[in-house]
Formats: C-alpha cells, sequence, structure tokens
C-alpha cells in the first residue's frame, strides 16, 4: 500500500511539472540516491525470502513506472515552442587568441621592409659597452652617452669591451652585422627590445626598436629618402608623407630627424601634432667612424641607418587614437581584444 501511494504521488507530480527543469529535480527526488523507493530498496536484505521477492516485485514496478512517466513527459514538453531546437545549428564556438598589438606590428614592419630586400637580424639585448656606444663613435666621455639614461648590469668589466649594458637601442647591431657579413653589401633590419630609464605617456622603460641599415657602394640621402617615403605609404598609408630635418646623432653624419604628417589631421595641424607633423626617431649617413669599427671601407663603401620605437609608430596608426604609450602594456581584455 505505501508503495502504491508513492507511485501514484509520484505520477501526480510528474504530470504537473511544467519544464524539464522541474523534471530533472522530481528524477533526483523520486529515484536519487536518498529517495524514498531507493531506501525501500534498503532493507530488502532484512526480509525472509518470500517477502523479499513480493517487495522486490513492487519495487521494480514502482520504478519502471516512474521512469516511464518522466520519459513522457520530458517528450511533451520538449515540443513546446519556448523549448525549440535546431540540432543543425553550428556551435558556439570557444574564444580564441590572437597576437599582442605590438607583435603584430613587428610582423608587418618586417614584412614591408624584407619587399625592399632588407634582412631580418637578432642581435644581444644585453650586450657589451664597445657595441652598444663606442663602436658608435661614443668613447666614454663623450656627452651625447648622457642622452640615453643607460641601465648598467653588475657583472665584471670586458677587458677589450668594456661593461655590460641593456641595450639603449638597437644600433648595436650595426657593427655586429659588419663583422658577421664582413663584406658588403649590407641591408639589415634589426628588431628587437630596448632599455631606458624613462617613463612617461610617450616613454616606457623597456620597449621595442627596428634599426635598419644599409651599406653598399655609391648609398645617399635620395636612397634613405625614398626608403623613408616606402615606409611611411605601407605602414600609415597613401597619403602619408616624410621630411627630415637636420640634427646631430653621434653615429650619422649628416643626421637627421624624422617626421611623417600626422594621421589624426592629415596634416592640417590639431591638439596631438601641433604643426602637422610627428616625429617617429633618428636617421643618417653612417658615420665614418662607425664603418671603420666594422671594418668596412669608408672610401669604398658608405650608408645609411635609422631607428624607430616600434610602440611609437604603432600608435601614429590611423584610427588608433593612443594618446599613452603605456596603454600598449595593458592587461585589460577591453583594451586588447580591439586588435
Amino acid at each position: 500500500m505505501q508503495l502504491l501511494n508513492l507511485k501514484n504521488q509520484a505520477l501526480a507530480l510528474i504530470d504537473q511539472a511544467g519544464s524539464p527543469e522541474e523534471l530533472k529535480q522530481l528524477q533526483i527526488d523520486l529515484l536519487g540516491r536518498k529517495s524514498e523507493l531507493n531506501q525501500t530498496l534498503k532493507t530488502l536484505a532484512k526480509l525472509p525470502p518470500e517477502e523479499k521477492i513480493n517487495l522486490g516485485r513492487q519495487v521494480n514496478e514502482t520504478k519502471n513506472a516512474i521512469e516511464s512517466a518522466l520519459n513522457e513527459r520530458r517528450q511533451q514538453l520538449g515540443g513546446r515552442t519556448d523549448q525549440w531546437l535546431d540540432v543543425t545549428a553550428p556551435g558556439k564556438q570557444p574564444p580564441l587568441g590572437h597576437l599582442h598589438p605590438i607583435s603584430q606590428a613587428i610582423e608587418e614592419i618586417q614584412r614591408l621592409f624584407e619587399h625592399l630586400g632588407f634582412t631580418r637580424v637578432r642581435y644581444p639585448e644585453v650586450d657589451w659597452d664597445w657595441y652598444v656606444f663606442e663602436a658608435l663613435n661614443m668613447p666614454a666621455d663623450h656627452p651625447a652617452r648622457d642622452e640615453w639614461e643607460t641601465i648598467f648590469i653588475d657583472a665584471p668589466k670586458h677587458p677589450k669591451l668594456g661593461q655590460m649594458v641593456l641595450t639603449t637601442h638597437t644600433s648595436n647591431g650595426q657593427v655586429r652585422e659588419m663583422e658577421r657579413v664582413k663584406t658588403p653589401p649590407i641591408r639589415m633590419l634589426n628588431i628587437g627590445k630596448c632599455y631606458r630609464r624613462q617613463q612617461d605617456p610617450t616613454h616606457t622603460v623597456m620597449f621595442h626598436q627596428f634599426e635598419g641599415l644599409v651599406i653598399d657602394k655609391g648609398i645617399s640621402i635620395p636612397h634613405l629618402k625614398g626608403t623613408l617615403d616606402y615606409f611611411g605609404r605601407e605602414f600609415f598609408g597613401p597619403k602619408i608623407k616624410s621630411r627630415i630635418r637636420p640634427f646631430h646623432f653621434q653615429f650619422t653624419e649628416p643626421s637627421f630627424e624624422v617626421d611623417f604628417t600626422c594621421t589624426a589631421c592629415s596634416g592640417r595641424g590639431c591638439r596631438f601634432c601641433k604643426s602637422g607633423w610627428v616625429e617617429v626617431g633618428g636617421a643618417g649617413m653612417v658615420h665614418p667612424n662607425v664603418l671603420k669599427a666594422g671594418k668596412i671601407d669608408p672610401r669604398v663603401f658608405s650608408g645609411f641607418a635609422f631607428g624607430w620605437g616600434v610602440e611609437r609608430v604603432l600608435r601614429l596608426k590611423p584610427g588608433l587614437n593612443i594618446d599613452d604609450i603605456r596603454m600598449l602594456y595593458s592587461s585589460q581584455p577591453e583594451f586588447l581584444n580591439q586588435f
């Protein structure tokens, strides 16, 4: 009689269920490990054989009736319009990551210069003073070295190459590339991390730089200007123009600051650029003393070089409007997902 009442109550509850979620909970309550039906099964072992057989049969009949009612009601609820399911619809794809915007910019820069015959190289980011400064025409007591805010490594000095430092620019690759190639032509693109003791909206202690170096017979300023124009058009857009202004760098002569027309105002002048032009970095003709340090005869060969920050040119991309370079090192998905 007890099992009959249990079955009738269960069938009534199942019939009143209005959603698959209710049915799922009923299945747990009626057939689960703590259900009344399951507790009855545990008493079978203590009963005489005849009673055990009769009670076992009743338990199975009750269980089968409940399962049958659950399946039937589940099918009924499955036909409701608010439970519509299209089994041919594609599944939801998990979110996928992508390259960091700086890595994307490095790949694009490399691809652009490969079209001009440049070869991508990598040189040490922790290097000797000789390659970072002295081979680039900056002796130990030269005041130009104060501009770089160098970070020195607490390590023994090399007897010939001097102290070890974190590279302040990728120009340390210039003489190393000359030593590697030995005889021009050279078309080098060195991309790597640099370090300076500066931190503000336009500088970070660690940043990326790309260094271009071309050495051959008859290389002149028009070759440099043509390379700058090509990069500007391909990286910023076909309407971008470049200009060079006289400047002083110890490792180039003559030396120039390189400007591109502002991508925010198309060169008309705005709050960001003030004059319609934005500076991106330095360039110039390789100094004869640097060629000599790389064991290349400056009477036979000449060359040009340029070095710019990857983050700096990236923030000038049309439409980005990045007013603080430190945002590029943000870990916020809301910012990074835009790229």
